[in-house]
């Protein structure tokens, strides 16, 4: 704390003492509001708009109405909720507020603009915080005479359920705001996690790859997007990256893509995608016009065939992560294997056709490498009990009859054989390779620390396990030969390596 300033108020008066302020009635902004409502502050809720405001709580009446109806607030907290959250007519109004949350426009002159505004009228022991998502809080605090007080607080649409809040630091965030911040999110029944102010913070900047693998292995006619989708889904993803691009708005991911790749000065790892682009330019937007990469919401996956015949015999060949797990589920689902941990290579052979679990490296390649006609490359069977089909790439020589008899044993383990173009790192082992060298990344440059990363993308965009969590049941060898194998087809800085995993790699 800087010796200008009391103690701030947020911290030291009690809810019912400490007065809140939130600028823009959006969605967002409304649900800023219900929340520090909720946790017992006088809210008021301001919005340049004519009547926006006013709006915005009757809103959130009537969404603490259905609560009630549903047995899940009592009437008499709904009405002192709604006792505590006034409209404000102009920013002067706010001037006794020991916080003010800033969630206008996403642009930073507009922003600056009303931070000086805020950093003028309120009292010293006054914080500001401002809710954008992309936006460096050191930017924004420059024109400010205390920027020590703005500290970033970026929740997650919909407030009032969305656990998650980044406590994002400007170069010259007062540490004791920072924890101010922190403290009071978990008043507020919330789960702060705390970031460096660089592009993306962490949950917009550790997702990127889920978008950005999906589209190169579009652009590359690798799959359709219900194959993506389906194989991403399999791996204990919500949704598929495709029908979670159309629910976002291809127009808003791509808006969002294209600042990070900027603020990050051209950055290979962040470059938008041509596919993207038509979609954008073609008016595909996704399900507010009702058509995107589907037209409206996508269909159901049929379910797996029951397998005809009996499982054909199997060995399970290498060492590894990864081997172990699916040597787990092949004794799950029944099927008597031999095991060849000697073998030069990590998958399943039978029949004399070799499925090799990914390293990064396509079919073809490995077939040619290894004088070996009958090879196909397998994805990653991460979440193999939630799976219903898995991806799988055959080598040029590999027969209808060989690929039948792959689907046949696909089968017996609860997968659709869902076939891809001869591609590099298929779709789920990419998507997590990348997802985890981004998050290593972050790490490694300060943004944050590992835990806050797998807490951030686990209650941020619901994923299935956080990147450090990953590598933990992958390890490190797999991940780092995963992305060199990428890096080696596609001769491109967008698969470097992360120096934390050459180090997790050299220490293992």
């Amino acid at each position: 704390m800087t010796a200008a300033h009391k103690p701030w108020r947020i911290t030291t008066a009690a809810p019912a003492d400490a007065p809140v302020a939130v600028i823009g009635a959006g969605v967002m902004g409304a649900g800023i509001a219900q929340v520090a409502a909720q946790a017992g502050h006088p809210v008021q809720l301001m919005d340049l708009r004519e009547g926006a405001a006013q709006a915005a709580i009757d809103k959130i009446g009537q969404a603490l109405a259905a609560l009630v109806s549903k047995g899940r607030m009592a009437d008499e907290e709904r009405t002192a909720v709604m006792a505590r959250l006034r409209p404000a007519a102009s920013v002067d109004d706010l001037a006794d507020a020991a916080l003010v949350v800033e969630v206008i426009i996403e642009q930073l002159a507009p922003k600056q603009a009303l931070l000086k505004a805020l950093d003028t009228l309120l009292p010293a022991d006054a914080l500001i915080a401002s809710n954008t998502s992309s936006i460096s809080i050191t930017a924004l605090a420059n024109g400010m005479t205390t920027p020590q007080r703005l500290v970033g607080m970026h929740f997650f649409n919909p407030v009032p359920l969305m656990k998650l809040v980044e406590v994002v630091w400007g170069a010259e965030t007062d540490p004791d705001a920072a924890q101010a911040i922190d403290a009071l999110a978990r008043r507020w029944n919330k789960t702060p996690v705390h970031a460096k102010s660089t592009p993306g913070f962490i949950v917009n900047r550790i997702a990127r790859p889920y978008y950005a693998e999906s589209l190169q292995v579009l652009q590359e006619q690798g799959a359709t997007p219900a194959v993506v989708d389906r194989a991403l889904r399999g791996a204990g993803f919500r949704m598929g990256p495709c029908e979670l691009m159309d629910l976002i708005g291809h127009d808003t991911n791509a808006l969002v893509t294209q600042s990070v790749f900027e603020a990050n000065f051209g950055d290979k790892r962040f470059q938008p995608s041509l596919v993207q682009r038509a979609l954008v330019d073609g008016g595909r937007l996704g399900r507010k016009v009702g058509k995107g990469f589907y037209e409206g919401v996508p269909q159901a996956a049929p379910p797996v065939p029951v397998p005809t015949t009996p499982a054909p015999a199997v060995t399970l060949c290498g060492q590894g992560p990864l081997v172990e797990h699916l040597a787990g589920w092949l004794a799950h689902r029944g099927l008597t294997v031999a095991t060849a941990p000697e073998a030069g290579w990590q998958g399943l052979a039978l029949e004399g056709l070799e499925l090799h679990l990914t390293d990064g490296r396509c079919a073809a390649e490995l077939a040619h490498h290894r004088q070996q006609p009958a090879l196909a490359v397998m994805d990653w069977p991460v979440a193999p009990d939630r799976a219903d089909g898995l991806a799988v790439a055959f080598g040029p020589k590999v027969t209808e009859a060989q690929q039948a008899m792959a689907a046949e044993l696909l089968r017996h383990l609860g997968w659709e054989l869902l076939t891809l173009r001869d591609i590099p790192g298929l779709v789920v082992a990419r998507t997590i390779a990348m997802l985890v060298n981004e998050a290593a990344d972050a790490v490694w440059q300060g943004v944050c620390d590992a835990p806050a990363a797998d807490t951030a993308m686990k209650l941020g965009v619901n994923y299935p396990a956080g990147p450090f969590e990953w590598l933990e049941q992958l390890g490190a060898p797999t991940v780092v030969q995963l992305l060199e194998g990428l890096f080696t087809s596609y001769r491109s800085e967008r698969y470097r390596v992360s120096p934390l995993l050459k180090h997790r790699l050299w220490a293992a």
